[in-house]
């Protein structure tokens, strides 16, 4: 029986006190199953503990503040960097995704991880995957509705780097919201032993919610997406006193009117089932998810904001 998803990350944090554990100082980069699990299998004779950001490079402030919290948290800390086939719709999308492997191992060399893990398609896909995951209704609305099979590559290389691995803890940015949530429902189905870290949206001093697909955006363009997290944030104002619908609208409104973005969908969700709220009193715990096309090529930006929170329990 699948727990409700409150429950689905397993706590670890009895482990051995952070400060007693020991650190490894000199970044390695891996390209294979073998090398990765030899590597790690050095690193826990040590008495080491692993944290894993999973990326797919182009890393920016973002995954660096994932990292940061990783080699803060344990012993010795993984990247994973791969652009996943599995989880573009669109091969146009994957054709331009950036990859950038010389720039992102500096950068990580400096942000003190101790693994990158930077394997060929080859090496993850050797055959094709033919495994189907499917967790509604999280993975059913909003990108899983408008971007079919996204989910399950998603869950496909996040199953793969989590079996090879074997992280004590795994750290995403909420910006990817409903990415999270799916991952909780895959960790739960398969009784993967791993606490899933959510980690908040970095963001640049406009607001802008960094992502890699913002190299993409000319100067001007990137400018233009500055709206986009400008209007939610008015949002949260507007919302005081007005409906959830009036809310939807005003931010759907607001963005459609702005020359160079339209609107794919904005939906107010509650923040744990990502179904749909009718009033701010359904739940206590209310986030607001949109998609943006930006620019002339266009540009997929993705963002969302909360409007409620669950009060923190000790």
């Amino acid at each position: 029986m699948r727990r409700p998803l409150q429950y689905l990350a397993i706590n670890l944090l009895f482990c051995t006190p952070l400060s007693y554990l020991p650190r490894v100082k000199h970044m390695k980069i891996v390209r294979t199953k073998k090398e990765l699990q030899s590597e790690l299998h050095a690193l826990r004779s040590q008495g080491c503990t692993v944290g894993l950001v999973p990326t797919m490079g182009a890393l920016h402030e973002g995954h660096l503040s994932l990292v940061k919290r990783s080699t803060e948290e344990n012993s010795a800390t993984v990247v994973s960097v791969f652009v996943n086939p599995t989880q573009f719709n669109d091969k146009n999308d994957l054709a331009h995704y950036p990859r950038t492997l010389e720039a992102d191992c500096r950068l990580l060399e400096q942000a003190h991880a101790t693994l990158v893990f930077a394997p060929s398609v080859e090496e993850v896909y050797p055959e094709p995957d033919t495994r189907h995951f499917s967790y509604p209704p999280v993975d059913t609305v909003m990108e899983g509705a408008r971007r079919p099979g996204h989910f399950n590559g998603v869950c496909q290389i996040v199953s793969k780097l989590f079996d090879w691995v074997k992280p004590d803890r795994a750290y995403f940015g909420e910006k990817d919201f409903q990415q999270i949530a799916v991952i909780r429902a895959m960790v739960a189905d398969l009784r993967i032993p791993v606490e899933l870290r959510p980690c908040p949206i970095v963001r640049e001093t406009s607001g802008l919610a960094l992502s890699s697909r913002n190299t993409l955006l000319s100067p001007a363009e990137k400018l233009t997406a500055q709206k986009i997290s400008q209007t939610l944030f008015a949002s949260r104002d507007f919302a005081r006193t007005h409906s959830v619908r009036e809310t939807a609208d005003y931010v759907t409104g607001t963005l459609n009117a702005c020359d160079g973005l339209r609107v794919e969908y904005f939906e107010i969700i509650d923040g744990i089932t990502l179904q749909p709220v009718a009033t701010w009193d359904d739940t206590d715990y209310i986030v607001g998810c949109v998609t943006v096309f930006c620019g002339e090529r266009p540009v997929r930006l993705i963002d969302n904001v909360k409007y409620k929170e669950p009060t923190p329990t000790c």
